[in-house]
């Protein structure tokens, strides 16, 4: 998988940022009215739950609303969250290479006001260090399974 995105501080990132690390990956955007928030917010409870070894991990929220969500509007937003999560963003063609690149899917659905919102898969891909895929975390996963499988990828040699 190949790409190139922009982290919420301005640094280009790309497959290489996930590599060397345990990582988790969700797919998702700033204007969310409740999976993405309550999922960042999950994510965050987690990640208070690993305690040191938090720090181990890469965490990335990768927007599906380019449009919206510039390198400011999400450096405004993950710091709502645990300081291990980092936003990244970039052009439609980007977003559309990346979620193809994952196999995660959205659409942008036009609302009655006129404005629109965006479906899209709402599970959190964890990644060994190696970059190896280990598990999905599904949407409202209770957090007694889901720390448990932060912490194989955790363990996992490279």
């Amino acid at each position: 998988m190949s790409f190139r995105l922009t982290d919420h501080e301005g640094n280009e990132v790309g497959p290489e940022t996930l590599i060397g690390r345990p990582s988790m990956v969700f797919f998702g955007f700033t204007y969310c009215p409740d999976v993405c928030p309550t999922t960042l917010s999950d994510i965050s409870g987690w990640l208070d739950d690993l305690g040191d070894d938090a720090t181990e991990m890469n965490v990335v929220f990768i927007t599906v609303d380019p449009a919206r969500d510039t390198v400011e509007t999400m450096e405004e937003y993950v710091s709502y969250f645990h300081s291990a999560i980092r936003g990244w963003t970039g052009s439609e063609e980007q977003i559309a290479q990346v979620v193809r690149g994952f196999r995660a899917s959205y659409e942008r659905v036009p609302t009655e006001s006129g404005d629109y919102t965006m479906n899209h898969t709402a599970s959190v891909y964890l990644f060994a260090r190696s970059g190896r895929f280990v598990s999905m975390i599904d949407n409202h996963e209770p957090r007694e399974f889901a720390v448990p499988k932060i912490r194989r990828a955790l363990e996992e040699e490279t």
